[in-house]
Parts: structure tokens; sequence; C-alpha cells
């Protein structure tokens, strides 16, 4: 019998959604998800220990901005939670991906000719 395969866990967030970090002081909109952890070594190591998040769950990209700047932030779903602030983020690279409405971020569809 063949090994069945690790069920993937269901992202709690979608791409458009716009959340916060629960500790650091920055919200931003999700562009992408990866099922389970997806980044370096390297980066993963420079967490601390102690704060380090599980592999074995979604993580998401956000464009994100804190009080000073804009950047693209990698996040554990265990440190997302829903932002309440309605107002829109403000990360240049937005735009590019996204359209803004009252009901919030959806991706632009792209028109081929």
């Amino acid at each position: 019998m063949g090994r069945a395969l690790p069920l993937e866990r269901e992202a709690k967030y979608a791409i458009g959604d716009v959340l916060r970090h629960r500790v650091h002081p920055f919200r931003g909109v999700v562009f992408d998800i990866d099922p389970e952890f997806s980044n370096t070594e390297d980066w993963y190591e420079a967490i601390p220990e102690a704060v380090r998040p599980a592999r074995d769950q979604p993580y998401y990209h956000l464009f994100a901005e804190n009080d000073s700047s804009h950047y693209v932030a990698y996040v554990s779903e265990q440190n997302l939670i829903p932002d309440e602030n309605l107002e829109p983020v403000s990360h240049p690279d937005i735009v590019d991906v996204f359209d803004y409405s009252d009901e919030g971020y959806a991706l632009k569809q792209v028109h081929s000719h």
C-alpha cells in the first residue's frame, strides 16, 4: 500500500484579506499563501526559538505597512488576526495586484486579447 499524503491544512484567511500581526504593529493585505512554511532555513532560524512558529501551518505573504514603512511580510497563520481597521492599506504595490472597493480587495482580472 502507498503512503497516504499528509492532509494540507485549510488556510483560515484568503487572498485579499486585511490582517494584522498579533504582536508586532503592522497590518497588510494577503497576496499569496503557502500551505506550510516555505522560506529559507536562515529566515526560520533567525526567529528567536521562544516565539518561533510551527512550520506545518499556512504562511501568508502580505503587502504590509507600519507607521514608518511599507514592505512584504511573511507570517505564520498563528500570528495573524483580522484587522478591524477599515482604512485601505497604503502599500504601493497593492494597485498592481488588487482592485479596491467597498467590499475590500479583489485580485485584478487579467484580460487576454
